[in-house]
Order: structure tokens, then sequence, then C-alpha cells
């Protein structure tokens, strides 16, 4: 796990914008940290504790677009998503993110972004979650809402949230529903269109980014 950790950071290093004044990232995270624009994060199902994921393999089904699964291993760097504002948001690296606002989360790895559409998800029937597009690709289907539970209005780590898909109106969901062969032992992600305990998720390991105090 540390060997994974301290390869992303080295990949943060090399790829973030940032200048020689910016603070640097925190990389091992306490409760509460703000999470930013440019922050790279993974997202943990409360319920099951798996964390979001997605790898080159594509659905044998519906779109055939990059498969989303949840992963039940922490140390998997195919499970770390960038927190980026919408399309043509005059949002900026670094800039906090309020309750009720749009963002994008793009995959690591493979560039593409968190999507869905009204294609059936391959196990439940619900809505498929794939990854679609790449860096110079993006549409309103890789748009999500972001709702914090509780009182608080700004999101951070450890925090329970639900992710709505703007277009189809689903939230981001697992279940106990697994894979058994491509993906063998990794859970179905899919969206659903009523607030359930199983679409509740948590940011949890990554890498930080600093709030951006310059406005």
């Amino acid at each position: 796990m540390a060997l994974a950790f301290f390869g992303l950071s080295i990949f943060l290093l090399l790829t973030l914008d940032l200048d020689q004044s910016s603070p640097s990232p925190v990389y091992a995270a306490s409760q509460g940290v703000e999470i930013t624009y440019g922050s790279t994060i993974k997202l943990m199902h409360e319920r099951t504790r798996f964390r979001l994921h997605s790898h080159d393999v594509p659905y044998g089904s519906g779109s055939g677009q990059q498969s989303v699964t949840a992963f039940p291993n922490v140390d998997d760097s195919n499970s770390y998503w960038i927190v980026r504002p919408l399309l043509g948001s005059s949002s900026k690296q670094g800039d906090s993110i309020k309750s009720g606002t749009i963002i994008r989360l793009q995959h690591m790895r493979t560039r593409k972004w968190l999507h869905s559409h009204l294609h059936a998800s391959p196990i439940s029937g619900n809505l498929e979650v794939s990854c679609y597009g790449d860096d110079d690709n993006s549409d309103t289907g890789d748009n999500w809402r972001l709702e914090i539970e509780g009182s608080g209005k700004i999101w951070k780590q450890d925090q329970r949230i639900r992710l709505l898909h703007v277009d189809t109106g689903g939230y981001l969901h697992s279940h106990d529903k697994k894979y058994t062969r491509i993906a063998g032992g990794q859970q179905e992600v899919c969206g659903v269109r009523d607030k359930r305990a199983d679409n509740v998720w948590l940011a949890v390991e990554g890498v930080y980014l600093p709030v951006n105090e310059s406005k």
C-alpha cells in the first residue's frame, strides 16, 4: 500500500498545475480536511466499504463503454478519481465545493469521466454507470450534483454524501450484488432514482489539495 501511495504522489507532482508558491498537498488527509477541485480521492461506499473503481475493461452489454465497479481492496490505483468542476465553470484548482454543486469525476488512470445514461446496468437492470470520454471530450452525461448529508455545507473528507446524476436523476449506487467473471468479486455500481442507504459514499484515501485562498 505504501508503495502504491508513493507512486500516486509522484504522478500528481508531475501532472498537477502547481506553481512554486502553492502550499503542499495533504497526502495523509485527516478527518475534516476540505475536498477541493484538483484533489485525487477514493470514494468508499458506506454500507459495504468497497471503493468506486474502474479499469480498461468494457461492459459486455448495454453501452459497451468502460465498466465501473466497486472494489474490495484499499490499495488499488484504479480507484482514484480527480475532482473536476463543471465544464465551462469559472471554478479553479483548490476551490472549495459546496453542497448542491455540479461536479465531474475523472478516472485518474484512464482519464475517462464517471458517466451515466439510460442503458440498463448488467446485474440489476438499473441505470448503467460507465466511464466515457477523455481529457478533451466531456458531455452532460458526466455531470453529478453533490448532496451532503447532515448540516455540513462544504465537502470534507469522511463526510456522508450522495451524487445525483443530472441527466438521468439517478443516484450513484452500489450493493452486494457481485460480478463472477471478468470483474469477479467486484460489486455492481449503477444509478437508482430514489434515495437509499445504499447510495451514500464517503471520500477517504487520496491527495487533497489545499484550499485556494485567493479569490
